[in-house]
């Protein structure tokens, strides 16, 4: 009988124990997602078009850029290693289909950490054209143009545009450049 008694309190202990070990996985998977989702999305939200951006955004955003490549593939790492340790005591559905979206969430962090997303901000211009000066009906006597003279020959690009595409490759006076905002 004293054996029975002795083991009978040890089961809740060990249950509450092994409950508290999954929320801790739980958590620090959460966690792990939420740093990994930041280290990418962080350099996204501080730099963006028309808004004055700190030096101090600045160095966060390209510290964080030249880093997340080697730290979203340690946070994936790490939370497969979770997720591999909760699949078993994850017996409902639900269970399982959240340790499989964080997963997939990890892996898109991943991912969008070797894409240049700064680039998906501003758009190109697709079929770029010029005008002389009087031909220009869409630039106003008052706008802000950046100008670019090079033996002898000038062009000047609206601000305008150039706030939203940020790039022009152009040749001025037979030497090729690009102009940038």
């Amino acid at each position: 009988m004293e054996n029975i008694s002795n083991a009978s309190p040890a089961l809740p202990a060990n249950t509450s124990s092994s409950r508290g070990v999954r929320i801790l996985a739980w958590a620090s998977l959460i966690f792990i997602l939420l740093m990994a989702l930041a280290v990418v999305l962080i350099p996204a939200m501080l730099i963006q078009p028309f808004r004055p951006q700190s030096l101090r955004d600045l160095e966060i955003s390209y510290t964080l850029r030249r880093w997340s490549p080697i730290l979203t593939i340690l946070f994936s790492l790490v939370a497969f290693i979770l997720v591999l340790r909760l699949w078993p005591a994850s017996r409902r559905w639900w269970r399982k289909s959240a340790l499989v979206l964080l997963m997939v969430l990890s892996l898109v962090a991943t991912w969008l950490a070797r894409q240049n997303h700064f680039e998906w901000m501003f758009n190109p211009l697709a079929r770029t054209a010029y005008a002389s000066a009087g031909e220009a009906g869409f630039v106003q006597d008052d706008d802000m143009v950046m100008a670019v003279k090079i033996n002898g020959e000038a062009v000047a690009y609206p601000i305008r545009q150039m706030a939203y595409h940020h790039l022009v490759q152009d040749s001025v006076g037979g030497t090729q450049v690009v102009t940038t905002y």
